[in-house]
């Protein structure tokens, strides 16, 4: 009897080995699952007491995407390997309903605008010469709308406050918001018109958004910080274009060519060297 059902086993194990054997997998662009970026969440910064401030400057910075330690903040171009631009990440979260743009003449966040609102208003248009395709022949302006493309975006402005919490005894940052720029461009001509600021997010609520979007790193492609670490840890590359003023002017306003560069510079040695400036060695 014994052999009986040894032989039934043997059997059974023998002819349902080739069901195992033939499980299928979903096709994959990688050998394990990636959770890690879906499950972060943006790192607690300490408190801060209004009592506890001894000093503070606010600062408007220029990120220039251009720039070799910025670029991974500028591709890919177009999503790809789980990968998007900062861009790309602030257009999704605001479609999504993640970040709210506000007005970008609004730099205290108090004019929200819709995605609708939004897209309408980066919407460019161009005028272009055609001829039409039949006797006479003559020329004829047509105007062209063109859609918003994240890859327009080569620079970002934030404003950040600098400030001194004599409770930790330290000389910290808070970014407050961000604004995308792109060039302007002159729908008659084609020639560009400088700078053009777009909106202004609010970084805090960005935060959410920013920690589940990693960043390329050319060491390690399975140890990748967050847009959330990048700018929490300051690894960009910027320049002053504003420091707060009684006449709320730009550096530019007043200086030029050279002299601004080193305005620009004298500014921020004055925010390093206030820690620096209050020990006593």
């Amino acid at each position: 009897m014994s052999k009986n059902v040894l032989a039934i086993f043997l059997f059974v194990v023998v002819f349902s080995l080739p069901l195992f054997s033939q499980t299928t997998q979903q096709p994959r662009n990688d050998f394990f699952d990636r959770r890690t970026v879906s499950e972060r969440i943006p790192a607690v910064l300490p408190y801060v007491r209004e009592a506890d401030i001894l000093w503070k400057r606010r600062v408007w910075q220029v990120i220039d995407l251009r720039e070799k330690m910025n670029q991974p903040m500028y591709f890919p171009a177009v999503p790809s390997d789980g990968r998007r631009s900062l861009m790309q990440v602030i257009v999704d979260g605001i479609r999504a309903g993640q970040i709210t743009a506000y007005d970008v003449v609004d730099e205290e966040f108090t004019v929200p605008l819709t995605a609708e609102q939004l897209f309408a208003r980066l919407e460019r248009t161009q005028t272009i010469t055609m001829q039409r395709p039949t006797p006479p022949y003559d020329e004829f302006d047509t105007t062209l709308v063109i859609s918003f493309n994240p890859a327009d975006v080569r620079r970002f402005r934030i404003k950040e406050d600098w400030f001194f919490d004599r409770k930790r005894s330290v000389l910290d940052v808070r970014i407050i918001g961000i604004s995308p720029v792109r060039e302007a461009i002159d729908p008659l001509t084609g020639e560009s018109r400088g700078d053009e600021p777009l909106f202004w997010i609010y970084f805090p609520e960005a935060r959410n958004a920013f920690a589940n979007s990693e960043v390329f790193n050319r060491n390690n492609d399975v140890h990748r910080m967050s847009f959330d670490d990048l700018f929490i840890r300051r690894f960009f590359s910027s320049y002053i274009f504003k420091v707060s003023n009684v006449h709320d002017r730009r550096i530019i306003d007043y200086y030029t060519g050279m002299d601004a560069l080193l305005e620009a510079h004298r500014a921020r040695e004055v925010i390093r060297n206030f820690e620096h400036d209050l020990w006593e060695w």
